[in-house]
């Protein structure tokens, strides 16, 4: 048998190849849309890819299912359980169910129904016909390193009432499901740390599930309520692209290709990134949104996507053709061009050190916290509103245009954010507190 895992930084995503070397066949689980690096894989070890499946219909990363049937003739097998409103559509693909095996040469995947990140969630229990005994599970987004998937996507990403409430007692009683697998069974799940679909999840990529029932809070819950109060706590706010992921997803994603972004002598696009580093951007502003191009771009830049208009970025070609890459990953394509960082010039903002401000009397000032709402909960400066920083676009500020504002997240990154987004708002008086809520306190 041959077993390969691809492990994607910046969605903190893990895919797999898995082959049998004596017929030749490989099937990729959970596949990105750039199959370059599964065809590589399987052709160093004189496997044709003659299958694909998927765990779920993924809400924060474009799936390459139908690019695999579309280009490399492969067969897709795709859960068929859930409900219909979130069956695949325009996709040719065996439907599976409960106890379904899809067979690639001496090696077999046994389907397992496990909802609750998803209602049509399925893992796949892999046998090498050497051995009479599974050797371990491919989990998505059911089991992760030290954490579960969390139920609510399909609510706040979706808009489907009521479906957290259900997804959660479903995770419940498909947790209590993995009684019948041994210790032993490794656990290959969907993402690692730093992705959405948890609020735990570890960086180590395998884990048993042995060790997951002694160490995952998950796992040490009898009582359901409990079990599902803690499950649905505290679980970071998705960005606002998960919904449009889990649509195309469902109904088709585009071809894939890759072409390289070209310069533009004016920004034109509705939405303009400028992916050049926030102490830059302070000092020689734009009129885009400043999201820098780090790990945590494709998160941060994916609450300011629409998929119905073209997009233009800011920054040296090296770094605009490596997002606009990223932003493929997502599904997004209309990258129409790039102006080059050193033809920008413009105004700046005004920024206070937080040795200043953590001095400065705070009667009566206007503080807008740009941090999660766990962040805020957990603390918050007294007279502060708060506003997440990806949804300053698409909700109301909490001030006028000619209020003094002071503006913070936790360590200086997502004000930095936001301030570029007050800017091009109109909100001429707004000052960033480097450093954050973190160095003030």
């Amino acid at each position: 048998m041959y077993f390969k895992s691809f492990f994607n930084g910046p969605l903190a995503q893990m895919s797999y190849i898995v082959g049998c070397q004596k017929t030749g066949e490989a099937i990729i689980i959970d596949p990105l849309r750039d199959l370059t690096p599964y065809i590589e894989a399987a052709e160093s070890e004189n496997l044709a890819i003659k299958y694909v499946t998927e765990t779920h219909i993924h809400a924060d990363f474009a799936s390459g299912l139908r690019e695999a049937v579309n280009r490399l003739g492969a067969k897709a097998y795709v859960s068929g359980l859930g409900g219909e409103d979130w069956q695949y559509k325009d996709v040719e693909a065996e439907r599976l169910v409960e106890g379904d095996v899809i067979k690639v040469g001496n090696v077999k995947l046994e389907v397992l129904h496990t909802p609750g990140h998803t209602p049509e969630s399925i893992s796949f229990l892999l046998t090498d016909n050497q051995s009479d005994i599974p050797m371990g599970l491919f989990t998505g987004d059911f089991i992760f390193v030290g954490d579960v998937g969390r139920p609510d996507l399909l609510e706040t990403a979706a808009g489907v009432k009521d479906s957290t409430a259900i997804g959660a007692k479903q995770m419940y009683q498909s947790l209590k499901k993995m009684a019948d697998l041994p210790d032993y069974i490794q656990i290959w799940p969907g993402h690692g740390a730093g992705s959405a679909c948890g609020k735990s999840l570890g960086a180590v990529p395998v884990t048993t599930l042995g060790y997951e029932r002694v160490n995952s809070w998950a796992f040490q819950y009898e009582d359901e309520e409990s079990f599902i109060q803690a499950l649905t706590s505290e679980q970071p706010e998705p960005p606002y692209y998960f919904k449009e992921m889990k649509r195309i997803n469902r109904d088709g994603v585009r071809p894939y290709s890759a072409e390289p972004v070209m310069p533009v002598t004016e920004l034109t696009a509705p939405v303009i990134l400028d992916l050049r580093p926030k102490e830059v951007f302070a000092e020689n502003g734009s009129k885009g949104i400043n999201v820098p191009y780090n790990k945590k771009f494709l998160s941060f830049a994916g609450w300011y996507l629409n998929y119905e208009e073209p997009l233009q970025l800011i920054g040296n070609f090296e770094v605009v053709q490596q997002a606009a890459d990223e932003l493929k990953l997502i599904g997004f394509d209309a990258v129409t061009g790039y102006l080059p960082g050193n033809k920008v010039n413009g105004p700046g903002y005004e920024q206070i050190e937080s040795a200043d401000f953590k001095r400065k009397d705070k009667e009566g000032i206007n503080i807008l916290d740009v941090r999660t709402q766990k962040e805020w909960d957990d603390s918050h400066f007294e007279g502060a509103k708060h506003l997440h920083f990806g949804k300053l676009l698409a909700e109301d500020i909490p001030f006028s245009q000619d209020d003094r504002i002071y503006v913070h997240c936790q360590s200086g990154v997502r004000s930095a954010i936001a301030m570029s987004i007050l800017e091009r708002l109109g909100y001429k008086q707004a000052i960033n507190i480097k450093g954050g809520y973190e160095a003030v306190k």
